[in-house]
């Protein structure tokens, strides 16, 4: 028999760092919208990477805004409602179908230094990664009431069972 995998811990910002970091000032600002958007949507690196302005769009009927993406982790297509704030992140100027909404964005060792040193400029001494951004999306949801099995379809989880480690998180935060 294998070895069961323990349980890893999960960083995440709290409500009040994510609105330090908002203040803060980023040296690559592309990964300052990006992380925030992240935070805001729950979308992981890879998918907010090729996100493209086809993929967004606004319903008339209901007057909310989406994306419709393929995820590249679970190639599962997803229907995302996004936040008035997320919206506004992204909505200065629409570019053409197929270009990306992120440009210039790039996954590198020297990127994931200037998150961290953007974080501890804000008084966020932990290590904090890109990912750790989904993860502030699904606490901030629990948190805040959402149903778990809501922020597991949101998170575009296959089992609920993904989405319950985020759960414990909260139970830890009641304490």
């Amino acid at each position: 028999k294998g070895f069961k995998q323990g349980e890893t811990e999960r960083e995440f910002l709290s409500i009040d760092e994510l609105r330090r970091i908002k203040k803060e000032e980023c040296e690559i600002p592309i990964i300052k919208t990006a992380f925030i958007f992240s935070c805001l949507t729950g979308l992981r690196w890879s998918d907010i990477n090729r996100l493209t302005w086809g993929n967004l769009f606004h319903s008339e009927e209901n007057g909310y805004w989406y994306l419709r993406f393929r995820q590249q982790k679970t190639k599962g297509t997803e229907t995302l409602p996004i936040s008035q704030q997320a919206r506004n992140l992204i909505l200065e100027e629409i570019g053409e179908p197929n270009e990306r909404i992120f440009k210039g964005l790039k996954y590198s060792a020297w990127n994931n230094l200037k998150l961290q040193q953007w974080m501890m400029k804000a008084g966020i001494s932990r290590t904090i990664t890109f990912h750790c951004a989904r993860h502030t999306y699904a606490t901030l949801q629990l948190s805040n009431g959402t149903d778990i099995y809501t922020v597991s379809k949101l998170l575009g989880h296959r089992e609920l069972k993904t989405t319950q480690v985020y759960a414990k998180v909260i139970d830890q935060m009641k304490i």
